[in-house]
């Protein structure tokens, strides 16, 4: 088993030598203000247990941005383990049986096995029997899982537990469960910006809750402007401010989901080789890359498996960028340019 799935911060401007550097987590400083000489259309909802929001800038509609929601709600009936009838929860009920899934689903299983086995399980779509017993959703009730459930949870996790047969998926465990939260959001948001390229929309900006999808620039040009959000803070002033052009960026961190209790502080990405939430000396990463499905996956893996072996993983994608934050405040780079920061 491995580890599955961010005070004293150095506060220095970010500059960018290259236009591909982009945001963090669930803030979006500067998105909230009219663009000059437009309305940018918006719409919100509660999908994914999260807000989420869509903003079009130019050559959009009311129809076009109501479509593009709908698929925030067609991919949540499909995706989530939670929704009774979904393609996951099908799987997870079937008694080990094959299950018919959709094309979308059998994609998205195949992208998170590859990372799964690329990883040697550090991130794992069958962490779901751990996921649930921790129950870091919204209905969270801050109760440690007792040590022995844990230890059972824990056999019941594990990649090669999957079997693929055409359209069909089992589990080989009856009591394996599938959650693909480190990558579903990714897939989602890549949906929705094609689906808005489609319709020859050539600005928005899409926010699935610490997954933001920058479709183009700003109408005038100009990249967007967006605000990392500080990790060791609820609110207030960005950490740092970076700009955007047509990329995905993804944020993994301790902050996002998590109680106290008894002065400990217990976060939603666990580790499957404890079965506790995990630590590598990260408190935050930030992924960038064109596909947001990607960046998903790698914030998880990156976060889990600290800073030197993340740098080191990151060698084998040089067109993804990564800002990483350390518990102790330090802000360190990956595959981003030496003269980045001022």
């Amino acid at each position: 088993m491995h580890a599955f799935s961010t005070v004293n911060f150095f506060r220095k401007p970010l500059r960018l030598s290259v236009l591909l550097i982009l945001i963090c987590a669930l803030f979006l400083s500067g998105c909230s203000r009219s663009l000059k000489g437009s309305s940018p259309l918006e719409a919100t909802g509660f999908y994914f247990d999260t807000v989420i929001s869509v903003r079009i800038y130019s050559h959009g509609s009311e129809e076009i941005l109501s479509k593009c929601m709908a698929l925030a709600e067609h991919y949540e009936n499909l995706l989530s383990p939670n929704v009774e009838g979904s393609d996951i929860w099908k799987i997870n009920h079937s008694g080990g049986q094959y299950v018919a899934v959709s094309d979308d689903t059998l994609a998205l299983l195949k992208t998170a096995l590859h990372y799964a086995e690329l990883s040697d399980g550090l991130v794992d779509p069958t962490i779901g029997s751990l996921s649930q017993l921790w129950n870091f959703g919204s209905g969270n009730q801050e109760i440690v899982p007792e040590k022995s459930d844990i230890r059972d949870a824990l056999t019941h996790v594990g990649w090669h537990l999957v079997e693929i047969k055409g359209n069909e998926v089992r589990l080989t465990d009856a009591k394996a469960q599938i959650d693909l939260g480190f990558i579903a959001k990714g897939f989602i948001g890549d949906k929705m910006k094609h689906f808005l390229q489609s319709q020859n929309v050539s600005s928005a900006l899409i926010n699935l809750g610490g997954n933001v999808v920058a479709l183009g620039s700003r109408p005038d040009g100009s990249p967007f402007r967006v605000g990392v959000r500080d990790p060791f803070h609820t609110a207030g002033e960005p950490l740092l401010v970076l700009d955007a052009l047509d990329l995905s960026v993804v944020s993994s961190g301790d902050y996002e989901r998590f109680f106290e209790k008894d002065g400990q502080r217990y976060h939603h990405i666990l580790s499957t080789e404890t079965g506790y939430p995990a630590k590598s000396g990260l408190s935050q990463v930030t992924i960038i890359s064109s596909d947001a499905a990607i960046a998903d996956a790698l914030s998880t893996l990156c976060f889990i498996s600290g800073y030197e072996k993340a740098v080191s993983l990151l060698e084998n994608h040089p067109d993804i960028q990564a800002v990483f934050v350390t518990e102790d405040g330090q802000i360190l780079y990956a595959n981003c340019a030496s003269d980045t920061v001022d």
